[in-house]
């Protein structure tokens, strides 16, 4: 018990501790968009430090670091240069016009300070999957949550990799993209997040400690199609590109599946 109150206190002052760091950064910059490369990066930093923390099993504390960092540094790392080639996203910029006082301070409440928690809450799986000692090997459960991480980081990569070279293309301005595995589903970026998340879960609940972590992938999900993440892009992208809502109604808004014929 002592362990795991260390593990996870010691992680939250240190996400809450790193979200007041950029946002000191963001206030010279007048922008808070990276943020969302941060979401992806800092996730590999909790599961570093608990890395470090603990003594569990080897194995299966090292498969856990291993595909977080996968996942994590390519995300953070795609999302930092989309945020520098792009610049400010337009969700922040509204988000913080609507600021009643300091826009500073209200960006410290509303982005960074909200984030944090949720960053926390997000990797428990790669944090308390990390603390238990039994059992002392991977088991089936690990199999198949390994095979569904590879799986949602293979999917994320190449939907990302196909989204940002139909926009390099000037053609395509103003299109609804709806080729590759956009054809199959409206989300595979959020979809292969899923993915990733519920496979660490798996390798984490073969661990007594790891099974609470249940709690995260069924969060993220929520805000990946309720919340932030799919809902709030929808509403944005029925009134801003002409066919959306044609493509809404023959694709799949999350789990990839044949779009509907038309009629």
């Amino acid at each position: 018990m002592d362990t795991l109150i260390t593990v996870l206190g010691t992680n939250l002052l240190l996400v809450m501790t790193l979200m007041i760091g950029l946002w000191l950064i963001s206030i010279p910059l007048r922008d808070v968009s990276y943020i969302d490369s941060f979401w992806a990066l800092g996730m590999v930093i909790v599961a570093g430090t608990t890395y470090i923390m603990v003594e569990g099993v080897a194995q299966r504390q090292q498969l856990l670091l291993l595909l977080t960092s996968i996942w994590g540094l390519r995300l953070g790392l795609h999302l930092l240069l989309r945020w520098r080639r792009e610049g400010p996203d337009r969700r922040y910029m509204a988000l913080l016009a609507k600021a009643p006082g300091n826009p500073h301070f209200y960006s410290l409440r509303k982005v960074f300070l909200t984030q944090g928690p949720l960053l926390w809450l997000v990797t428990l799986p790669v944090q308390l999957g990390q603390i238990d000692s039994v059992p002392a090997v991977l088991g089936p459960l690990a199999v198949v949550g390994t095979g569904l991480a590879v799986t949602g980081i293979a999917f994320e990569t190449i939907g990302d990799w196909q989204l940002t070279h139909f926009k390099a293309n000037p053609a395509n301005t103003g299109m609804v993209m709806d080729r590759g595995l956009w054809r199959y589903t409206r989300h595979p970026n959020y979809f292969g997040d899923a993915c990733v998340w519920w496979g660490l879960y798996f390798i984490a609940a073969e661990t007594v400690s790891g099974r609470w972590a249940f709690i995260s992938p069924v969060f993220l999900t929520f805000i990946l199609i309720r919340w932030s993440g799919a809902a709030l892009l929808e509403r944005r992208l029925k009134r801003s590109r002409p066919g959306y809502a044609e493509y809404i109604a023959r694709t799949s808004g999350f789990i990839p599946w044949p779009p509907k014929r038309e009629r």
